[in-house]
């Protein structure tokens, strides 16, 4: 059976044009700066399609904006002149902050996921988004991304406020160095971090979000 199939290309470093053939993408509500061809654009939300993913949406929170657009040519995406990385699915998932998240395939699922106390820093709430599957998504970041590798017995500490995204089998932990000191003004502004543990990619962008663990 013949699968249509959207082709991702980078016009430079802050703007991603999507090829269409009759296929579809989701893409973050309004991020459309250009097209050629036809298109057609539908709203959608984040945690997930269905009744499922409506549940999903008003138990976490989760508020991911995004539309569907199917068609025939090239739309451009864009997004506050943000950097963009291009990260190809093999059947695995990709844990992103919804506001992170520019673009994916449309045959990739999207749903949420639980990130506790660490959601909770970033100021994001607790749950993430996940998309799962095989195909591309393109991401979204203040400045470049990097990209750190994560492997047993080598550890990251990463600042919840430059985190992005991560894919792989990956343990994270939210760590606290609050302290008495902290409370008397004397804290480093590096209170909280992310640490991860296991096989993997994390990345990260160059700039630092305002974050609760960002003014301890």
């Amino acid at each position: 059976m013949f699968t249509l199939v959207a082709q991702f290309l980078l016009q430079g470093s802050k703007v991603l044009a999507v090829t269409l053939a009759g296929d579809a993408v989701k893409a973050k509500n309004g991020s459309m700066v250009a097209y050629d061809g036809q298109m057609a654009f539908k709203k959608m939300s984040g945690g997930g399609e269905g009744l499922r993913g409506m549940v999903t949406r008003r138990l976490t929170g989760e508020q991911m904006t995004v539309m569907e657009v199917k068609g025939q040519g090239t739309c451009y995406f864009a997004d506050r002149a943000s950097d963009i990385s291009l990260v190809r699915l093999n059947g695995e998932t990709l844990h992103v902050e919804s506001s992170n998240l520019l673009c994916a395939e449309g045959t990739l699922r999207t749903g949420t996921a639980f990130t506790g106390l660490r959601g909770a820093s970033q100021g994001n709430g607790l749950f993430t988004t996940t998309v799962e599957g095989s195909g591309q998504a393109a991401l979204m970041s203040d400045g470049p991304a990097v990209i750190l590798r994560v492997t047993p017995g080598t550890p990251l500490q990463v600042d919840p406020g430059a985190y992005v995204a991560h894919t792989g089998s990956l343990r994270q932990d939210f760590q606290s160095g609050v302290s008495f000191r902290t409370m008397f003004g004397e804290g480093s502004g590096e209170s909280f971090q992310i640490r991860f543990e296991g096989d993997g990619l994390v990345y990260v962008q160059p700039s630092e979000r305002n974050t609760l663990g960002g003014e301890i």
